[in-house]
């Protein structure tokens, strides 16, 4: 395989974090403590919301907010099949049943009107209510519980329709904000729009902590609650060894609050740094046949760019192009594979091609990028041109 001549991704680290993970280590003291406090209340300032409860990865937030909103055996959960595979696994942690529905084919966010549909008729139960239940799925569901929509490459759900539903039939609304700190929605935060949010700081995320995730909410409640499940079921006032519930090992450690606490402090300017990047590949990729560039809604009023997604259309094949371009030193990935035809939930709940027509073309023709703020114009440039010719090939 040729060296790439860019990496398809990297953080955008300075000494500003080198120093806060250095001035933590010469403290000893590694756990929970003034540096996580510190950083809960900064990205919950972020979203502008009250509480911030640190973890250990968006998938632990997920989780536990699914807990908080009480969900549980054969509960239904709606959510999108065009997610990184996380925002569905954590429904089927507490046994519950992902209902899926497709996605918008511009933004490829949940669809909020299949959406709304899907509650109103799950909620009323009968023969509409069957048909947006997994096809191998035999068993009565429990109730429905939440919807969890996903905010995919930065860009925020829409949401509106999904609250006035929740609002209507008593369901949780968790946002899946994994991607998406910073990113405004109609001029409202993510992070705010629901009963709880969770961000994530994965390497490749807009902020990193290396490994960990944030639940933002406005519940004195859920944050109460997380805050003991993330700690192995202990609450504030439970003595030593102690504990009032089952809970988990979902904490988040000084060090990884400490570069957080760095990197949150430089959000504007790395989200900036961002934006000019996807605004460099907007420009050089305008025009180019059989190529489509992310489209950013109208309600959209920030984008948090965290990929830069683009569609290889027919008659140019995606996995040619990307075969291509891996020649020519340039790394892409398809983005995503749809949850539903993923091994696993193939086998469990009988999904095949056809249940999410929407979604099955999206992830046919998504290609992510090389794309991080730490990207140079020459190397924006180098992608450019090694697409342009694969895609000129394939035309």
């Amino acid at each position: 395989m040729t060296e790439p001549i860019v990496p398809m991704s990297s953080p955008d680290l300075t000494s500003a974090e080198i120093d806060a993970v250095n001035d933590v280590l010469s403290t000893r003291y590694l756990s929970i403590g003034p540096h996580v406090d510190a950083f809960e209340r900064a990205v919950a300032a972020v979203a502008g919301v009250d509480h911030g409860v640190a973890v250990n990865s968006g998938t632990s937030g997920l989780h536990l907010c699914l807990i908080a909103a009480g969900v549980g055996q054969d509960d239904l959960v709606i959510t999108t099949p065009f997610s990184f595979i996380a925002s569905a696994n954590c429904i089927l942690y507490e046994r519950a049943v992902p209902v899926f529905v497709d996605v918008d084919p511009r933004t490829g966010n949940i669809d909020p009107a299949l959406a709304v549909q899907a509650a109103d008729d799950l909620a009323g139960g009968g023969p509409a209510a069957r048909q947006w239940l997994p096809p191998a799925f035999r068993r009565s569901p429990a109730a429905l519980r939440a919807f969890l929509p996903v905010h995919a490459f930065g860009q925020p759900a829409d949401i509106d329709p999904l609250r006035a539903a929740a609002a209507r039939l008593g369901l949780a609304l968790i946002e899946d904000a994994c991607e998406a700190i910073g990113a405004h929605y109609r001029g409202r935060r993510a992070g705010a729009l629901g009963d709880a949010a969770v961000f994530a700081f994965y390497p490749n995320k807009q902020v990193t902590t290396g490994e960990g995730g944030m639940i933002v909410t406005g519940s004195d409640d859920w944050d109460q609650l997380c805050r003991s499940l993330r700690n192995q079921g202990r609450d504030v006032f439970d003595a030593w060894l102690n504990h009032t519930r089952l809970g988990y090992n979902y904490r988040l450690d000084e060090m990884s609050a400490a570069l957080g606490l760095a990197q949150i402090r430089r959000l504007d300017q790395l989200l900036a740094k961002r934006a000019q990047v996807a605004a460099w590949y907007n420009q050089r990729l305008a025009g180019l046949e059989l190529l489509e560039r992310p489209y950013i809604a109208p309600a959209t009023t920030r984008m948090s760019w965290f990929v830069y997604v683009v569609r290889i259309l027919p008659p140019a094949n995606r996995d040619a192009v990307m075969r291509g371009l891996a020649a020519a030193g340039v790394p892409s990935r398809p983005y995503f594979t749809p949850i539903h035809l993923q091994p696993f939930y193939r086998e469990r709940f009988g999904y095949d091609r056809g249940c999410f027509p929407v979604t099955e073309r999206l992830g046919d023709l998504s290609l992510a990028l090389p794309f991080s703020g730490v990207m140079t114009e020459d190397q924006v440039d180098r992608v450019c041109a090694a697409l342009r010719a694969q895609i000129e090939a394939a035309a």
